[in-house]
């Protein structure tokens, strides 16, 4: 009974799951993708089926060499499983930064489509070798995907990782339902859906060379 009433208390804090919400099930697509031959382990395809027409016709015209160099900034070197306030299960990088998943992508086939200034709000979790530090993230569930410009992603259970640059802080989760379409992510691929604020916009991308993000509320679409 104490656990029970634990549990309803936790449901009712502002900002949590509202009612119609399953918490024993994902809300969308994180089954365990069909393995396909010649893939990275815990990845659900290769380059060949990852990717959009245009961007496989792009990524064999050039032969992979136009893929951009990642400087060691821009490469994930960490996934740890952990768990933050309100939220529950997530996924963190080096950085403390909580990683979302975005319905628009696909996981079987894996497929990236947060491309432009998408991708500058939402931080793709790059790889140069596919192979990050693992902290309670089983590597079974860990992949990559090639995006349209040639660089690879990390996947878990097939779904591309983001981070989000509304995310001031460590452990915060201020992309969870942005658009209604981005959310946290669970060590085992699936959603996080404990909390679910009310859906909002994402923040503009930054100007220029600036990391500095825009105040939320803005009309893009992503």
């Amino acid at each position: 009974m104490v656990v029970s009433a634990a549990v309803a208390a936790a449901f009712a804090l502002p900002g949590c799951a509202p009612a119609g919400y399953n918490q024993a099930a994902d809300y969308g697509n994180a089954a365990e993708p069909a393995a396909q031959p010649n893939a990275s382990a815990g990845a659900t395809a290769g380059p060949e089926s990852t990717a959009s027409p245009s961007s496989t016709s792009a990524a064999a015209a050039n032969d992979g060499s136009q893929v951009p160099k990642l400087s060691d900034a821009q490469v994930t070197h960490k996934l740890t499983a952990t768990k933050v306030s309100k939220m529950g299960e997530v996924i963190e990088n080096e950085q403390g930064h909580v990683l979302y998943r975005f319905d628009d992508d696909s996981n079987s086939p894996a497929k990236a489509t947060c491309d432009g200034d998408c991708a500058k709000v939402w931080k793709p979790a790059l790889t140069v070798d596919g192979k990050p530090t693992l902290k309670g993230v089983d590597s079974k569930v860990v992949g990559t995907v090639t995006r349209s410009d040639g660089t690879k992603q990390l996947t878990v259970k097939g779904w591309p990782l983001y981070a989000y640059i509304g995310d001031k802080k460590a452990g915060t989760w201020k992309g969870q339902n942005v658009n209604g379409t981005w959310f946290v992510i669970k060590p085992d691929g699936a959603k996080n859906l404990t909390c679910v604020p009310a859906v909002s916009k994402p923040v503009a991308p930054p100007k220029g060379d600036s990391s500095a993000s825009g105040d939320s509320g803005s009309d893009y679409s992503y």
